[in-house]
């Protein structure tokens, strides 16, 4: 079960380097092999919880991968496995982890009101009792949710009440190793996106460059998302030059990231663009991506 354990956290830090398409092959090896483990071997009750557990932990990167490789279908199918595998897991944490991480995707691919009624029942499954960690990723994906339904006032409630309750996090209380990327940098970056989004530039320009300013390099993929947003918070900041610069950024970043979200995230930018083609720098970077 160590081993299991050890193989699923690999999985999640090697997505904070790789991308889906490098990665979705071993993650659905891994999800498959634990599924037949589970379904095909004799063991005691505590061992069959902890496998679900394992299961859903699995399905939970999994499907995030699959997500990020533009397998949006296939990402939802592992999704729902993974929340089936926790509630039978009595793991009401990681069942909320999953359901946030596909009302996330939900949001992200069309449905949007989906996403938010997933979202909040992600939240409210959880129950009061989660802890403050898993209760801030609830609400940063209820407040991006709400933010893509256009929602501006629940979706700024959302953020303060997810920073709320990472404030009450402590050393004496120990989260689930799946919540390790969760910290207020994380959350800044939430409400840079959500700032951007709502078309709030004057907000999310600062909160963004004080975000890239000390973010990890190698982390390429989440460079270039991020760097997507200022590219289009300066663009609505009348700042056609400087977003062009970024934009060039984040299209040389992603050109060798096998990630659909980020070749996504270049088209949103370059349509933003368009609107100042007459700018020779904006034309320039246009010309050359056509």
């Amino acid at each position: 079960m160590t081993d299991l354990q050890q193989r699923v956290h690999g999985l999640r830090l090697a997505d904070d380097v790789l991308a889906g398409g490098d990665l979705i092959r071993p993650a659905l090896r891994e999800l498959r092999s634990a599924v037949k483990l589970y379904r095909e071997s004799s063991h005691t009750g505590d061992v069959g919880r902890e496998l679900l557990r394992q299961i859903g932990e699995l399905a939970q990167i999994a499907g995030w991968i699959a997500s990020d490789a533009g397998r949006h279908e296939e990402a939802e199918r592992i999704y729902r496995l993974g929340i089936s595998a926790a509630n039978q897991a009595e793991d009401h944490t990681l069942a909320g982890n999953l359901a946030g991480s596909l009302a996330y995707q939900l949001s992200n691919t069309g449905r949007e009101v989906e996403g938010v009624q997933l979202a909040r029942a992600a939240l409210d499954g959880a129950g009061p009792e989660a802890l403050p960690k898993a209760r801030a990723l609830y609400l940063d994906r209820v407040a991006w949710a709400h933010t893509k339904t256009g929602e501006a006032q629940p979706a700024m409630r959302a953020l303060g009440e997810a920073s709320e309750a990472l404030g009450q996090d402590s050393g004496g209380l120990e989260s689930p190793a799946y919540l390790y990327w969760v910290d207020a940098g994380e959350l800044q970056v939430m409400e840079s996106r959500v700032y951007t989004e709502l078309r709030r530039p004057l907000r999310a320009v600062p909160l963004l460059r004080d975000v890239l300013s000390r973010y990890d390099t190698t982390h390429t993929r989440e460079l270039a998302l991020y760097l997507s947003w200022l590219a289009v918070a300066l663009a609505d900041a009348n700042e056609p030059e400087e977003s062009a610069a970024t934009a060039e950024r984040v299209l040389t970043l992603s050109a060798d990231v096998a990630s659909e979200r980020t070749a996504e995230r270049g088209r949103v930018v370059l349509a933003k663009l368009e609107a100042f083609r007459d700018v020779p720098e904006v034309r320039a970077l246009l010309d050359s991506a056509a």
